[in-house]
């Protein structure tokens, strides 16, 4: 059959079997996320995209008590965001922005009430970085959400779930052994965040932390998420060593992330005000929550350092209310 027949019983074939035509149109699409180096350094970005980049990994500059402009000094510590929105923001188990303008807005427990993601962004703002609000309408505001949707683009509803959040834990029904968190904490995390816990300077401090500090002045406050025991052993677990663990091959137990989370917070940290006004409905309070009021009898001591499957059990029984931090 000659090049010319093939092509006439191609068109009558296709012509009479519209559904088949446009399958063979279709493609498939594998997303990846982006390497954020590299386009920085070698596309094209639009303005806010860069700004949002800047002000997230040099928060320190920008946002926090570095700022040339005293009233731009709205961080109150020198962290960066993406001390812990590891690998700019796009780390899957690190909190990866990419999708996350996705997710808003969405209904958040702290404040009871359905938040956007300028929200949430502000939330971070007053307890990770220690700081105050950015306005919701300002410059570097329009910025971060900029670049969070550049990170997002193209990735698919499915790919969402993947990437964010950190990973699973179990936690141990036994209360954080302190003295086994240290013996982890000293093999696996002294080499970065030093035998004090605070972290390692660039030789040039308006460059922040190499790696930051994990209590004392200049880190997270007590009101935040990374303050709660099972939030940051579901961190810790999914990325550290960093550069060794992964989320799909960490390399602590569940219990050796479980028990250095809790001797971290066991040190001291900025306090943040008005904690108590956290949570309106107090059923919805992660079981982890080292700060009271509670919807429960258990110790301030149970909350902080577990065990807490009892804890999540209780709030199941009582309320159907499945917890799982």
């Amino acid at each position: 059959m000659g090049l010319m027949a093939v092509v006439i019983l191609g068109f009558y074939f296709f012509k009479n079997n519209p559904e088949l035509l446009q399958k063979s149109e279709r493609t498939i699409t594998i997303w990846e996320p982006r390497n954020v180096d590299e386009d920085m350094a070698n596309s094209f970005i639009m303005p806010d995209v860069k700004y949002g980049y800047d002000l997230l990994t040099q928060t320190q500059k920008h946002l926090g008590p570095q700022a040339e402009n005293p009233q731009m000094r709205l961080s109150g510590n020198n962290l960066k965001c993406t001390s812990c929105h590891l690998d700019s923001g796009n780390r899957p188990g690190s909190g990866s922005w990419a999708g996350v303008t996705q997710r808003y807005p969405s209904f958040r427990g702290r404040s009871n009430a359905m938040g956007t993601i300028e929200d949430r962004i502000n939330g971070c703002m007053e307890r990770s970085m220690n700081g105050q609000k950015l306005d919701k309408d300002s410059r570097e505001m329009r910025a971060i959400v900029a670049y969070m949707d550049w990170l997002s683009e193209g990735i698919p509803k499915d790919e969402v779930k993947k990437v964010s959040g950190y990973t699973t834990l179990d936690p141990p029904n036994a209360k954080v052994d302190l003295q086994k968190g240290r013996q982890v904490f000293t093999k696996h995390c002294i080499e970065c965040h030093q035998e004090d816990g605070q972290g390692l300077k660039h030789e040039d401090f308006r460059d922040g932390y190499v790696y930051p500090p994990l209590w004392g002045d200049d880190t997270f406050n007590d009101g935040a998420g990374m303050h709660r025991v099972l939030t940051a052993a579901q961190f810790i677990k999914a990325n550290m060593p960093y550069l060794v663990a992964t989320r799909d091959k960490p390399v602590l137990t569940d219990e050796e992330a479980y028990n250095v989370a809790g001797y971290i917070n066991s040190f001291n940290r900025p306090e943040k005000s008005n904690k108590e006004k956290d949570y309106p409905d107090l059923k919805l309070k992660p079981v982890s929550t080292p700060y009271g009021p509670w919807e429960d009898d258990f110790t301030a001591e149970q909350h902080k350092y577990g065990p807490f499957p009892p804890i999540i059990a209780y709030y199941k029984e009582k309320f159907d209310i499945k917890k799982s931090k």
